[in-house]
């Protein structure tokens, strides 16, 4: 019986050392979908003649010392040699190669490392950037869809990291991949940036989506100093001057009116003032004509003095200007005019629509 044990005991050491000699790295392996995932397969023996690596228990490649690679079905699979190690490659993982990989050296030993394959989904902010009045609670809710397995959802206001007591997530299940739904209460003391980070451990920099709190009590302003962005200075500047080009419009309008209203005064003038020596012109002829000219100027009746026929000729120009601007003809009307006769003639000039009358002597 002892020496049983003993040889027994020599057979375990002599395995264990056996194994001693292999050494496979990295022993956990986590890469994302699509990416390449190399493990590297060592030993200090140089009794080794055949290597096998296998995936999930299943032989996908084989090395000879003497000759290097054989060729495999497996397309995404191959080898390269570095010094006295093989390095095992699988190109474009995906998830279903997540498993066991494993480094068997015929006849000597066996070496086992862990690949676990993660994937990549989105992360959104579900509404865009909100305008909130100082004092009140604003509500952000963050999407993280498409993931393996169940991401780390966080959330960052102002380049600070938000204690995870005060937001709260819940992740649901679709097929293969899962969908994270993170709700965050913020409270509006000022404007900041609000932003959502979702990873997993494959990840090397988590994915980010961010929105801005815009906090009515500071809008144009940045930071506490209270200093003002050019944006609030530009739209200042903008109506300003479109309130002095409007203004501008306004004066131009109404001295255009103001001068056609003067312009129009003026010509109403100048029509007046013809028409006033038109019809003086046209009285004058027509009673010179009806006379032949012939005008007794010693005669002396009882009719109205100079100053009278002067003040009831601008009477009736008054009238005339009063009732139209149109030339009124005067009409002479005469009795038994004749230049041979002894007794007075008289003429009467009658203007249309009025009723004073221009009385003249002549012999």
């Amino acid at each position: 019986m002892d020496i049983v044990h003993l040889l027994l005991l020599l057979l375990s050491c002599g395995t264990q050392a056996a194994r001693g000699q292999v050494e496979l790295s990295p022993e956990t392996l986590t890469v994302l979908r699509g990416q390449e995932a190399r493990l590297t397969c060592s030993t200090s023996s140089t009794e080794w003649t055949v290597m096998v690596w296998l995936l999930n228990g299943k032989s996908v490649l084989t090395i000879s010392k003497a000759t290097g690679a054989l060729e495999t079905v497996h397309p995404n699979v191959t080898a390269e040699r570095s010094g006295d190690s093989w390095v095992f490659v699988l190109n474009r993982t995906e998830r279903h190669n997540e498993g066991q990989v494993t480094c068997d050296l015929q006849g000597i030993a066996t070496k086992t490392a862990s690949l676990f394959v993660q994937e990549k989904g989105s992360v959104k902010v579900v509404w865009p950037n909100k305008l909130a009045f100082e004092g009140d609670s604003v509500l952000f809710e963050c999407r993280a869809a498409g993931w393996y397995p169940t991401p780390t959802v966080q959330w960052q206001v102002t380049d600070k990291m938000v204690n995870d007591s005060k937001y709260n997530s819940s992740s649901e299940k679709s097929g293969t991949l899962f969908t994270v739904t993170s709700n965050l209460n913020v409270m509006a003391t000022r404007s900041s940036d609000v932003s959502c980070l979702a990873s997993v451990s494959a990840l090397l920099a988590p994915l980010k989506s961010s929105v801005r709190l815009i906090v009515v009590a500071e809008v144009g302003r940045e930071n506490e100093e209270a200093v003002c962005t050019p944006v609030p200075v530009a739209i200042m500047a903008s109506l300003s001057a479109l309130l002095l080009l409007l203004l501008l419009c306004i004066c131009t309008v109404l001295w255009h009116r103001q001068r056609r209203r003067a312009k129009a005064g003026a010509q109403e003038a100048g029509s007046l003032g013809i028409c006033r020596s038109d019809q003086s012109v046209s009285g004058r002829s027509s009673v010179a004509e009806a006379t032949a000219g012939k005008v007794n100027l010693g005669y002396s009746g009882d009719g109205p003095t100079d100053a009278v026929h002067n003040e009831l000729i601008m009477e009736t120009l008054r009238q005339e200007d009063f009732v139209s601007f149109h030339k009124v003809p005067d009409v002479v009307s005469s009795s038994n005019l004749s230049l041979h006769k002894d007794g007075p003639a008289r003429v009467c000039l009658k203007e249309q629509n009025s009723t004073n009358t221009r009385r003249i002597t002549t012999v």
